[in-house]
């Protein structure tokens, strides 16, 4: 089985958007390097938003590559999903979505995207691990990845962390409470403009 990552791209000072959801300059190093980021087939959604796909620096895209090559399936919260409208049934990476939700799927949303609504956390990790199979399970920070961190079922934490003060906004950790020990980081990786690092979770 899999390990539960949980990742995204965060400021120095926590955030991973602004109070609306706005990432503002946190993704621009996604797009300021030299080497693709292929994502397999054809894609009729954009997820760079850009029409040029991304492109990231030499020290950053073998990780990223590998990374979300990994991914089985995503677990996100029911915010980001109607923000970004659950990719239009196409996510960034892995074949399959947890979403973490008491609201069901929205009527006729994208009857042929793997695309699943749990109501809870440890369900929503239940069917993510199913579905993903041996690949990686990445539950995407905020409130939803904090209730699952906090739950005891993740085993990893990603962060790239970009040279941003924010000051305010939606944290990495959500509203986690308590502490939650980490080991040292066992990657760290430079680059441009942002640094890759992955904590195993503390037992």
């Amino acid at each position: 089985m899999g390990a539960v990552i949980m990742h995204s791209v965060v400021s120095v000072d926590g955030f991973i958007a602004d109070e609306k959801g706005d990432v503002g300059s946190l993704f621009e190093w996604y797009f300021s390097g030299d080497v693709p980021i292929v994502m397999g087939g054809d894609e009729e959604y954009d997820h760079s938003g850009t029409g040029s796909g991304f492109k990231v620096s030499a020290a950053s895209a073998d990780y990223v590559r590998a990374m979300w090559e990994s991914i089985g399936t995503i677990v996100m919260g029911r915010n980001l999903f109607d923000q970004v409208n659950g990719w239009e049934g196409k996510p960034p990476a892995g074949d399959h979505v947890v979403v973490v939700s008491h609201r069901p799927k929205p009527e006729g949303w994208h009857p042929e995207a793997s695309c699943h609504f749990v109501d809870g956390v440890v369900a929503a990790i239940d069917k993510a691990r199913e579905l993903a199979g041996e690949r990686i399970v990445a539950v995407n920070a905020g409130d939803a990845g904090a209730q699952i961190l906090a739950a005891g079922l993740v085993d990893e934490v990603a962060m790239d962390v970009v040279p941003v003060v924010f000051g305010s906004g939606r944290r990495y950790f959500g509203g986690i409470k308590g502490q939650h020990l980490l080991e040292d980081p066992h990657v760290v990786i430079q680059g441009d403009r942002v640094l890759h690092l992955r904590f195993k979770v503390r037992r």
